[in-house]
């Protein structure tokens, strides 16, 4: 991991008000403010993106989306396009999330699209995979990830993903308390990398940042970054306390 950067994101997923986000963080501007050796992204609701990012200004943290569309415009109602969120401050956008995939539908195909439509637009996507509780108990969860990394990269080159970051997120360890054992995440962690340097040679895997996203916590985030292929975290609840979130981006280095 000496190569590359931790990067330690927050995903607000469907909480807080615009007026709860821009207390949040300005908390966190002011608690990490010191922070120079990792990068730091928070991804809050789409309507406290331009305010969030505003007041994140010129600091050390840097703004996400939740989701994108893949066209940059037209009629599709609802929807968010690469170039509105460029234009609203955001420089990461999460795809693919377990989330949008159990509940909107969302599959490896259009995962591709979205995909393009951020590199295309040089957000740095943070794609999504991971296998269900059913799946890691039949030995799948191998075979689940491999799938899910093949359609979702599909058509890419080297080229296209030098800002890739991988999040693997056990559905099993979201939001349920559980999380995946700091040696269970470097075993799946490892196995991306190899997967990587299989299909897009040693210099992208070792340079892309694989991160853990699963029921991440002051108490059991050390141990996890102790691993040599686990490269930051996705975090989720524990992200939308500032003074929680610190702790876990305080990690100890």
């Amino acid at each position: 991991m000496e190569n590359r950067r931790s990067l330690i994101a927050g995903n607000w997923k469907m909480f807080k008000t615009s007026s709860d986000a821009i207390d949040t963080v300005k908390e966190i501007v002011r608690r990490l403010k010191q922070v120079i050796d990792i990068d730091i992204m928070i991804a809050p609701p789409f309507i406290s993106i331009s305010s969030v990012a505003y007041i994140a200004g010129q600091s050390n943290i840097a703004i996400g989306a939740q989701n994108l569309f893949w066209e940059k415009e037209g009629a599709y109602t609802g929807e968010i396009s690469a170039p509105m969120l460029l234009s609203v401050g955001c420089r990461y956008v999460i795809i693919g999330h377990s989330e949008r995939r159990q509940y909107f539908g969302e599959t490896d195909e259009t995962v591709n699209k979205k995909m393009r439509a951020a590199i295309n637009y040089d957000l740095t996507p943070i794609l999504c995979i991971g296998e269900s509780e059913k799946e890691r108990e039949s030995k799948d969860t191998f075979s689940v990830l491999d799938k899910q990394v093949k359609k979702g990269l599909k058509g890419f080159s080297k080229e296209n993903l030098k800002k890739l970051v991988l999040a693997y997120e056990p559905i099993w360890a979201i939001g349920t308390g559980k999380t995946a054992t700091s040696n269970q995440a470097q075993e799946v962690h490892r196995f991306l990398r190899l997967l990587l340097e299989k299909n897009f040679g040693n210099m992208l895997a070792e340079s892309t940042r694989i991160i853990y996203g699963g029921s991440v916590k002051p108490d059991n985030i050390n141990e996890l970054m102790a691993m040599d292929d686990v490269d930051g975290a996705l975090v989720g609840g524990a992200s939308l306390s500032a003074e929680t979130f610190c702790k876990i981006v305080n990690f100890k280095r």
